[in-house]
């Protein structure tokens, strides 16, 4: 099974993605985490929520060290994949990803991975788009709208954007920032 988890920065992905996690250790499954070690905001070896919500996880450079990583606890573990791998922030992934997560779980583990559906341009990110095709459960979560009108007041609709503060851009595709570079923003929002 692979279940996919996305949505804007600040929706909850990470903490979604870790709860699961816990409740299939829970469950007595074989469970294993992984991160991009490109996200060192919260903690550099565990997966970690903006509220801060952690699961201890492997780290990885590239998708090439995920797979030799993977394939490697495989070999450990007689030729099989654990029962339940989770990732986070899988939009710093290529699209190479999706055969492979494919691989495992037609071999009968469950996936779970979360990530952002769009980047801050509000395009569809990596492979996001084919893992929400083949996802057997997709969950798009939602956050709060934090922009504020002329008054000072929140908009507080939910928002689905991911609006990148015009003194933290980088004009990078891939910058990792919390609250002090990114905001949630509704649609209307984000488009002004």
């Amino acid at each position: 099974m692979l279940e996919v988890v996305v949505g804007c920065m600040f929706s909850g992905k990470s903490e979604e993605l870790t709860r699961r996690l816990r409740r299939a250790k829970i469950a007595g499954q074989d469970v294993i985490a992984f991160k991009p070690s490109i996200d060192n905001r919260y903690e550099s070896e565990k997966i970690a929520s903006h509220s801060s919500v952690t699961f201890d996880a492997k780290t990885f450079k590239n998708f090439e060290d995920l797979i030799s990583k993977i394939m490697m606890i495989r070999s450990r573990n007689n030729d099989k994949f654990p029962d339940v791998i989770g990732i986070d922030e899988v939009q710093f992934l290529p699209r190479d990803f999706v055969p492979f997560v494919e691989m495992i779980v037609n071999s009968g583990s469950k996936v779970i991975v979360a990530g952002l559906d769009m980047d801050y341009l509000g395009k569809p990110f990596g492979p996001i788009p084919d893992l929400m095709a083949i996802g057997d459960k997709v969950i798009k979560l939602s956050a709060i709208c934090v922009a504020e009108d002329e008054m000072g007041k929140i908009c507080g609709e939910p928002a689905t954007r991911s609006y990148r503060l015009s003194s933290k851009n980088s004009g990078k595709l891939v910058q990792v920032g919390a609250s002090d570079s990114y905001q949630a923003r509704c649609r209307k929002c984000w488009n002004k």
